[in-house]
């Protein structure tokens, strides 16, 4: 009889374990696909739930830029910086870029369209690891491991997606785009901004706002 019980004990503390590993795994899955779907739906209110701290403090940072940074700082900006505050420029009045935050620019720009469908809609979630309140997920494009990862982090109970754990595949993609069109950087920048909205962009959106 205790060795029956031994055993049941071993095979429930084993158990246990595991199926709470396979639970975190699909709520960090769900988080992601929840994130996909308001991106496809240019549902910005809702995708800022699925979002963590440090893509709210990205947005942060981008806006900060957007209102201060000078020609010579916003020309220095890597190209996928650059282009999110010379978009936000030519998109988004004063006004506008005056009243929001991190939060609210990250809405605004998915509502309005400046967070492209692309970046989201050949992408799936492949094998997860969880360590604490810390995954990562193996990014798979049109069904292939690609060598990158989704980070998310455990804030308040709840899975959230780091955006700014695969910037990097934006950046090096811009950038080969970039150097194929045989343009300079900022021609290639003016060039998107304008079939953006069909409309040329001013001069003036290599200037601070404030």
């Amino acid at each position: 009889m205790k060795r029956a019980l031994l055993f049941v004990s071993i095979a429930i503390i084993t158990f246990l374990p595991g199926q709470a590993q396979k639970s975190e795994e699909k709520l960090v899955r769900k988080t992601f696909e929840s994130y996909k779907d308001c991106i496809l739906k240019d549902k910005g209110d809702e995708a800022a739930n699925y979002v963590d701290s440090r893509t709210i403090k990205y947005y942060a940072g981008i806006l900060e830029k957007t209102r201060t940074a000078d020609s010579l700082e916003t020309d220095a900006l890597d190209i996928m910086d650059k282009l999110m505050v010379l978009l936000i420029r030519h998109r988004v009045t004063k006004e506008e870029i005056l009243s929001f935050d991190g939060k609210s620019l990250f809405v605004h720009a998915i509502k309005e369209g400046m967070v492209g469908k692309n970046s989201v809609s050949n992408n799936e979630v492949g094998d997860i690891n969880i360590e604490g309140e810390f995954a990562k997920g193996q990014l798979m494009v049109h069904g292939q491991k690609a060598p990158f990862y989704y980070h998310f982090y455990k804030e308040e109970g709840t899975w959230k997606i780091d955006l700014t754990s695969i910037m990097s595949i934006g950046t090096m993609a811009f950038k080969k785009m970039q150097e194929d069109s045989e343009m300079s950087e900022n021609e290639y920048l003016m060039m998107l901004i304008e079939m953006s909205t069909g409309k040329k962009p001013a001069t003036d959106i290599w200037q601070n706002i404030i």
